[in-house]
């Protein structure tokens, strides 16, 4: 569907739900976990400690189970990515005829293990990232898988206040994606991960927390399309609750 408005160049016209976006009070204590830095995303596997693990519920993807998560989808260039306008910052509203207006951006999102550890790359948006690792840190190599690939111990989740992004497998792969509902408020008992056989893709709503793509292989592709802006808000779980997130990769 295209625009109604004019867009930046290079912005591809899929972006045609609008959300409106609230301004959220900070809880109390909730300041002390804002930072003015973004989270190191490739660093080695020693440098993380050992940790206790929490066990993530493994569901499979149906329309049914991604209500409130998103969708499954059949054709990616039929699915539309909601863009959240920019919020107004007093009683005066945005105009509806922008502040949203940054369009979407594309590429591929690579997952590919290397030893032990899952690596993730989004052409979308240049970013490298350690997703986890299949053992615990302190005994991962990168050189080499010492143990089965079948979990991920999860460090870290984000989500885009800005807009819904779209994942659709090139490799018709299963895959899992770890997620939580929206809130700031996140704790390692509210996230599930979603097992997708590799027929469809996954398309998630904006503020839905997640942490990239984990394939069941040793690597895969997806089309990646999510917001331009790309805004995103951070949780160092292992930092924050003192515990890593065991995500199953085999049901």
């Amino acid at each position: 569907m295209a625009a109604t408005h004019g867009e930046p160049p290079g912005a591809t016209g899929r972006a045609s739900k609008i959300r409106g976006l609230d301004p959220v009070a900070i809880p109390p204590g909730g300041a002390e976990l804002l930072t003015a830095s973004a989270p190191q995303y490739i660093f080695e596997a020693a440098e993380k400690p050992s940790l206790p693990v929490v066990e993530v519920p493994l569901v499979e993807a149906t329309d049914e189970s991604l209500s409130g998560y998103g969708c499954l989808v059949d054709d990616p260039d039929a699915c539309e990515i909601e863009i959240v306008r920019w919020p107004a910052r007093g009683w005066r509203p945005v105009d509806e005829d922008s502040g949203d207006e940054g369009g979407v951006v594309e590429g591929v999102f690579h997952g590919a293990w290397s030893g032990d550890v899952l690596m993730g790359r989004n052409e979308a948006v240049g970013g490298e990232y350690v997703l986890g690792w299949a053992c615990d840190p302190q005994q991962a190599s990168a050189a080499r898988a010492t143990g089965p690939r079948d979990r991920v111990l999860l460090w870290h989740m984000n989500y885009h206040p800005d807009g819904g992004q779209l994942f659709f497998p090139l490799d018709r792969t299963p895959f899992v994606v770890p997620v939580a509902l929206p809130g700031d408020d996140l704790t390692p008992d509210k996230v599930v991960a979603f097992w997708c056989d590799g027929s469809r893709g996954l398309y998630i709503h904006p503020d839905i927390w997640h942490e990239g793509i984990f394939p069941a292989a040793d690597e895969q592709r997806f089309q990646d399309r999510q917001g331009r802006v790309h805004a995103r808000v951070s949780c160092d779980i292992g930092a924050e609750f003192g515990v890593y997130l065991s995500v199953p990769l085999r049901r």
